[in-house]
């Protein structure tokens, strides 16, 4: 069905959580927060879906997304663990982590117009131009919502700023 072999079912299925748990991290939290519940899981099906792209991928740029993909995974997750970038590792993290979500989005909205419907995709070359529209549309969400992110990151920032410590309420 839709021309997908076994592996490259694996391929898909492990990604597409993926994509709900990033919707609802953003939605809940205003960005992917790796050291949650469903922050781990977003962490395995990414790692899975950009290490089975490798054997399953027919364009050269997939490799390239795949390799940048992990990268961006692992620093993500990596960043805040290193308390060199306390502030800033959390800047940094929800780029890395935004980004994925983005490299995860490019290939998948590709591959659903150049497969269904079955037999008759909505896009048979890579130059279409709703192929070109769906993806200049999905790199303006990414700046719209990294800009977001950051706005969001820095009203917490100051708010916490000026909060009195923890302390004070601790009895």
């Amino acid at each position: 069905m839709f021309g997908i072999s076994p592996l490259g079912w694996v391929h898909t299925l492990s990604s597409l959580p993926a994509i709900p748990l990033a919707i609802y991290m953003l939605a809940r939290y205003g960005r992917i927060v790796p050291r949650s519940k469903p922050g781990v899981v977003y962490f395995i099906s990414m790692l899975i879906g950009a290490t089975t792209v490798f054997p399953v991928a027919h364009q050269p740029a997939s490799y390239g997304i795949g390799a940048a993909t992990i990268l961006l995974l692992l620093a993500g997750y990596g960043i805040g663990r290193i308390s060199r970038f306390r502030r800033s590792g959390k800047y940094l993290e929800t780029i890395f982590l935004s980004l994925t979500a983005f490299l995860l989005m490019v290939p998948t909205v590709s591959e659903i117009l150049r497969r269904v419907p079955d037999g008759h995709p909505l896009v048979t070359d890579l130059n279409s131009p709703i192929l070109l529209g769906c993806q200049a549309l999905l790199f303006i969400i990414l700046i719209v919502g990294l800009t977001a992110q950051i706005i969001h990151l820095r009203r917490q920032d100051r708010l916490a700023a000026f909060a009195p410590p923890a302390e004070m309420y601790a009895e």
